[in-house]
């Protein structure tokens, strides 16, 4: 390294708590996403971490090619992953329609899975609880007392 960058570094601190005059400004890239994007499905976009396949840029080329499990737990897990990406993008693309239609199909099967979910395993959100005029989610079971084998 040379005197003169050691110098820099030693004039610029990053524990000062304030942005040091010789500090270089950033040029971030952030990829402009367009009206009618291309998505993946639920299953592909949790799993890529992101619902557009033009967002999805793997660190150093790096991909995550694992597929999940196959349970109630985690169909919820990708639909509600792809309902908060479907949001994030109609927040600066209101108008496509549809995306807007997307995502109550997304809706609707997230709300029939967890309904389902909730008839076999109970209230899984608080939201779930009171939702026939009674309040019994203290009438577990609770968690810990499934049996170990017992699916999500």
């Amino acid at each position: 390294m040379s005197d003169s960058k050691k110098e820099i570094m030693k004039a610029c601190s990053d524990f000062d708590g304030v942005l040091p005059a010789c500090a270089p400004l950033a040029s971030p890239y952030v990829p402009f996403q367009m009206g009618g994007s291309a998505r993946y499905a639920p299953d592909r976009a949790i799993i890529r971490g992101t619902l557009y396949p033009g967002l999805d840029l793997p660190f150093l080329g790096m991909e995550n090619k694992t597929e999940l499990p196959d349970s109630a737990q985690t169909q919820l897990q990708k639909l509600q992953f792809s309902i908060n990406e479907l949001k994030l993008y109609l927040d600066t693309h209101p108008e496509d329609v549809e995306a807007v239609e997307l995502l109550r199909q997304y809706f609707k099967q997230w709300k029939a899975a967890n309904e389902d979910l909730c008839k076999k395993k109970g209230p899984r959100f608080f939201a779930d609880v009171a939702k026939d005029g009674r309040y019994d989610w203290i009438n577990g079971p609770w968690p810990w007392e499934k049996a170990a084998n017992e699916e999500d």
